[in-house]
């Protein structure tokens, strides 16, 4: 994996770019950023998963290999974290069409990640699914999180109605805190079968234990290697020279940039595999840096705010503001060297010069041309960009991927000094819904709910 970020320097992309001088500039504030995540790599126990999960991972293969003959269909129950992971490692890895053909899963089961609470769509599932072949992984280190407890409740009482307790607890997987939380009791009380979130890993930084391992390896992906991939990636970010440590750089370059008043992370895959891998990053870069107060309890405000975009698809319909509207963004592409497939484009309407052009070529020769034409238009354009390249798609490269992205998440909240793995202004709106629904030790918070102004009609049309 290369991270390619000429495009972000002032010497390619012009003034709104960033020079050395500005980078060396920070040096002691990089300096101590360093050395912070040294001090604190003990209490960042994702960072420990590349090397730590080695029986875990045993138990997990145990485990698929008994469950997946019995089942059809593996639906986790999940939201943020606990649902992206999952779901940008099954895109990028499998084919996209692969709960639709038996032949593309080859005997493993169909996947469902339940990451909203719409009671149309979890009623439109429930109603397609063959209950006595389907295993529902719950998945919350709590066991409090409101939307995946009460999907929970429902498929408890809907298991218990139709297959008894045993029946149901044979049906149903949780992966939670290994001792405290609402859901290890549950699991330990009603005998359901248990994988263990280590304490220190939230749920954005949790793809690399059983939360994202498990429904990864019921879908055959070799989790063995997305690991390795993540250990590889671990080495190179405790380079201490930070031009050469992609996380760092990435961090620096985002930081950096965000002093210059560009407040927006654009993500933009060329490669359907890889169009999760967005939404992926954006909940761990908007939850993990956006923050009201820094670490001495100043009010600072920090924060970029990430956005997805899909090559070539976005082209039509986003680049055009990236490209001539306001200078606030940073935009990283991710791109592919070999898509591992590709389709001729037949030499056909040779008597049309502006069609007849692209005959002879292939299609991932003209993706990757839109690509690099992209970079260039924005270059052109005075907007800074860089490039992730991955060599091809797999899980190796999947867990250098994620893991590095995870790593310069931590690196920037250090360069913003604020602490990037809480998240205050998530817990104000489930304080509010447990106020609503008249959760008890949450009366003042209805008070106050209460107390607030009646709304105007003449505001409302």
């Amino acid at each position: 994996m290369k991270l390619d970020f000429n495009n972000m320097m002032a010497e390619f992309v012009g003034p709104h770019g960033i020079t050395p001088a500005a980078i060396a500039a920070i040096e002691g504030k990089i300096g101590e950023a360093v050395k912070a995540m040294e001090i604190k790599r003990p209490q960042m126990q994702w960072r420990d998963l590349p090397h730590n999960q080695g029986r875990v991972v045993e138990e997990i293969l145990e485990y698929v290999a008994e469950m997946s003959p019995k089942i059809g269909a593996l639906v986790v129950l999940g939201i943020g974290g606990s649902a992206l992971g999952p779901i940008a490692l099954q895109q990028a890895l499998n084919s996209p069409f692969y709960n639709l053909s038996d032949d593309l899963r080859a005997g493993r089961p169909q996947l469902f990640v339940l990451d909203n609470i719409d009671p149309a769509t979890i009623g439109d599932l429930f109603a397609m699914l063959d209950l006595e072949t389907t295993l529902f992984s719950v998945v919350s280190k709590s066991g409090a999180t409101s939307e995946t407890m009460s999907q929970f409740m429902i498929v408890k009482q809907m298991l218990e109605e139709k297959f008894g307790k045993e029946g149901a607890a044979a049906r149903i997987v949780c992966t939670t805190d290994k001792s405290e939380g609402n859901l290890i009791k549950i699991a330990q009380a009603e005998g359901y079968k248990t994988f263990v979130i280590p304490s220190g890993v939230g749920g954005r930084f949790s793809q690399l234990c059983p939360v994202g391992l498990l429904p990864a390896a019921f879908c055959g992906l070799d989790i063995r290697a997305l690991l390795a991939g993540a250990a590889a990636a671990d080495s190179a970010c405790q380079n201490p020279d930070f031009w050469q440590n992609p996380a760092y750089i990435f961090a620096i370059l985002h930081y950096l940039a965000l002093k210059d008043g560009k407040n927006i992370s654009v993500m933009m895959p060329y490669a359907d595999s890889l169009k999760f891998m967005a939404d992926w990053y954006a909940q761990l870069w908007a939850e993990s840096l956006g923050k009201k107060f820094d670490n001495s309890g100043r009010e600072v405000f920090v924060g970029q705010t990430p956005v997805k975009a899909l090559g070539a698809t976005d082209q039509h319909s986003q680049v055009q503001l990236y490209a001539e509207g306001p200078f606030d963004k940073v935009m990283v592409f991710l791109g592919v060297e070999d898509y591992g497939a590709d389709i001729d484009i037949p030499e056909t309407f040779t008597d049309m010069p502006s069609l007849g052009f692209l005959g002879g070529h292939s299609l991932a020769k003209l993706l990757k041309t839109q690509q690099m034409a992209t970079e260039y238009a924005l270059l052109k354009a005075g907007r800074p960009n860089m490039t992730i390249s991955l060599p091809e798609v797999n899980e190796y490269t999947m867990g250098q991927l994620f893991y590095i992205l995870e790593v310069a998440t931590a690196f920037a909240g250090e360069l913003l000094e604020i602490d990037a793995f809480d998240q205050p202004g998530v817990e104000e709106g489930k304080n509010a819904t447990y106020a609503y629904f008249g959760r008890p030790g949450y009366e003042a918070k209805k008070a106050e709910l209460n107390a607030r102004p009646a709304k105007s009609p003449k505001y409302i049309c």
